[in-house]
């Protein structure tokens, strides 16, 4: 039987090094978090012969990380169960770069700071760093050892001098982990494709195709054109292999307890070394179930619940973002919801909000995106928010339902291969440039790279030397800063938006990428670019002195704080989305324009959700209404109270 008493007998012995105060703290997180970690894991494994050996097992990782937690992150520990929302407030902003492609690696970052402390972030994403496999690593999400950094950026002692200079600055550290699957040369992988037990049993591995088969009539194939099918044969092992991603991506067999104590082992070591914040990556897929398409099934959010425990007994300071790139229904629960309310994760991608920003602007209309994000999403959440973005490291799926599309009389189908047409660049009168990604004929299913900038016409504004079109692309750029500053959450700004970075077409060059047009907006960072956001009238300065304009304006209002909810209105002005954020002071009021043309809302609809002194928190003036209304020029954006 799971009880708190034998938790806490496991657990003594391992830690009679510390101080009493240190054992009390231990002993009073494991009592506020020991049913939130034994009821999903019994849920999970309770049937198991061998479960409360493995959950023994698993406290005893939870007593050692206690014990090898350096002070600084005690500390910080303590600080974060003072101030639980510190990742809810108003001034956590994100930036997100790979190391080698911003200034080429660790040591190089400490010599970047202050430029990102200029722009005004709080939380900073390294995307993969940790040990991937040699060759084409999926962008480094292929990781061969967990507890290694890749050495091309640095070591493990590099990234804790980082995580370090960022907490002195007030900074937090954002460090991928790979759940669903490792790389083929993980020493598990080896283990287990020597058929070295217990290994075998970390993985999916088959001997014939009987299962095989019946798993794939209802999967998906998330990479068709270079990753056909979901499982792979391996002739000196004898076995079929689950690789849901690539070849190279062998799934973890999460059915299996030792996977679950092996992943929170690692979690809880990268908190140890100073990560504050962990991307779990590849959630959704998790957990396999035949008859489905193996995504987003309950199973996950149990251990995704079981997770989050952990992490507050033995890190309390460690919060977790989800990513889960799946549809609005599926992806409120890796907020938490139901018993996992407050439970599971603390942020996770606004994936619509992304989508729907680029539909809008598109087609000019904001009827599809204020029905959607209306229809599918709670105002606020408990312990999590999002983390609203513009553009990633990934590409763009366009995550229309056809039952979204329908509820506007518009066709799914019709609408979601027209937005791919859009922004290759190709459909008549687009303004963007970018390609095409893993488009496969069969399904109909297309999706995009680009960069943030050549997606929004600065690109092609550039190329037809037009300085009007060059105004406009900047003018879009901003007014979706402004859109991820206030909807809820933390804004997430991807590595050279904030300079207009265009696309990159030298990957085609690079044996390990070009077959990957995602890597057309995964430029080198342009430092001599960078230099110029301070030269009046340069479009660097232009954009970087707006989005900082824009963070620093959000820091400044109590009611965009996470906990204060997103209320979508509906205008009677097609092209102007609209929301409301309910703070503690006063309600603020946010008007988005999507369109080229000027567009106004009468001022009595603004004065009837809420608006009294019609002061814009953006500029920091009055917004005049003569004739009563509120204009708003061309990809205007206004804050009003």
């Amino acid at each position: 039987m799971l009880t708190l008493e034998r938790a806490r007998a496991t657990c003594a012995p391992l830690l009679k090094t510390l101080a009493p105060a240190e054992r009390e703290l231990f002993d009073l997180r494991l009592k506020r978090s020991f049913s939130d970690l034994a009821e999903p894991y019994w849920a999970l494994y309770g049937h198991r012969a061998d479960a409360t050996e493995r959950f023994d097992g698993l406290l005893a990782r939870l007593a050692a990380a206690w014990v090898d937690r350096p002070d600084p992150l005690r500390h910080r520990d303590l600080e974060v169960d003072l101030e639980p929302d510190w990742f809810l407030r108003e001034d956590m902003v994100g930036y997100v770069f790979y190391l080698d492609r911003f200034n080429g690696n660790l040591r190089g970052l400490l010599e970047r700071l202050d430029y990102l402390e200029e722009l005004g972030v709080t939380y900073v994403h390294l995307m993969p760093c940790l040990k991937p496999r040699p060759g084409d690593s999926d962008g480094g999400y292929s990781v061969m050892d967990y507890r290694q950094i890749n050495p091309a950026l640095g070591t493990m002692a590099d990234l804790e001098t980082v995580a370090a200079a960022l907490r002195q600055r007030g900074m937090s550290l954002c460090v991928d982990l790979v759940l669903n699957h490792t790389a083929k040369e993980h020493n598990w992988a080896q283990q287990a494709r020597a058929s070295v037990a217990p290994y075998t049993d970390y993985y999916w591995m088959f001997t014939d195709r009987r299962e095989p088969d019946a798993y794939e009539a209802t999967l998906v194939e998330i990479f068709p054109a270079h990753a056909p099918g979901n499982f792979t044969w391996y002739e000196d092992a004898g076995r079929w292999v689950w690789t849901t991603f690539n070849e190279h991506q062998w799934d973890l067999n999460w059915t299996n307890p030792q996977v679950m104590i092996e992943i929170i082992d690692v979690m809880l070591f990268l908190a140890n070394r100073g990560v504050g914040v962990v991307r779990l990556d590849a959630v959704a897929f998790m957990w396999k179930r035949l008859g489905t398409r193996c995504q987003n099934e309950p199973e996950v959010h149990q251990i995704l619940h079981a997770l989050r425990a952990a992490s507050r007994i033995a890190a309390p300071a460690l919060i977790h973002k989800e990513e889960a790139i799946v549809s609005p229904q599926d992806l409120i629960p890796y907020l938490g919801s139901g018993i996992h309310t407050g439970k599971e994760g603390n942020l996770a991608y606004h994936n619509s909000l992304m989508v729907q920003f680029w539909s809008a602007l598109a087609t000019r209309s904001t009827k599809l995106m204020t029905h959607v994000l209306a229809s599918h999403f709670p105002k606020n959440f408990v312990n999590a928010t999002w983390a609203t973005y513009l553009r990633c490291h990934d590409d763009i799926g366009w995550a229309i339902t056809d039952e979204d599309a329908g509820a506007l009389g518009i066709s799914g189908p019709a609408h979601r291969n027209f937005l791919a047409e859009f922004y290759t660049g190709s459909f008549p009168g687009s303004f963007a440039r970018g390609d095409l990604f893993q488009s496969n004929p069969l399904t109909g299913d297309k999706r995009n790279s680009g960069s943030l900038a050549s997606l929004a016409g600065l690109e092609s504004a550039l190329e037809a030397s037009d300085d009007r079109a060059v105004a406009t692309a900047i003018q879009r750029i901003l007014m979706g800063h402004a859109l991820i500053a206030s909807f809820g959450g933390v804004p997430l700004i991807y590595m050279g938006d904030e300079l207009g970075l265009l696309n990159d077409l030298s990957y085609l060059e690079d044996d390990h990428h070009k077959h990957d047009s995602r890597w057309m907006h995964r430029p080198k960072f342009d430092w001599a670019n960078a230099e110029r956001r301070s030269a009046p009238g340069t479009i660097e300065a232009q954009l970087f002195g707006g989005i900082r304009h824009i963070l620093a304006r959000r820091k400044a209002m109590p009611g965009f704080h996470a906990d204060a909810p997103t209320e979508l209105l509906q205008t009677e002005t097609d092209g102007i989305f609209a929301f409301r954020r309910t703070g503690p002071i006063q309600p603020v009021v946010a008007l988005f324009n999507f369109t080229e043309n000027w567009l106004a809302v009468p001022r009595s609809w603004a004065t009837a959700v809420g608006v009294r002194d019609f002061v814009d928190h953006l500029s920091q003036g009055h917004v005049d209404t003569p004739n009563d209304v509120i204009a708003l020029p061309p990809y205007a954006r206004v804050w009003l109270t």
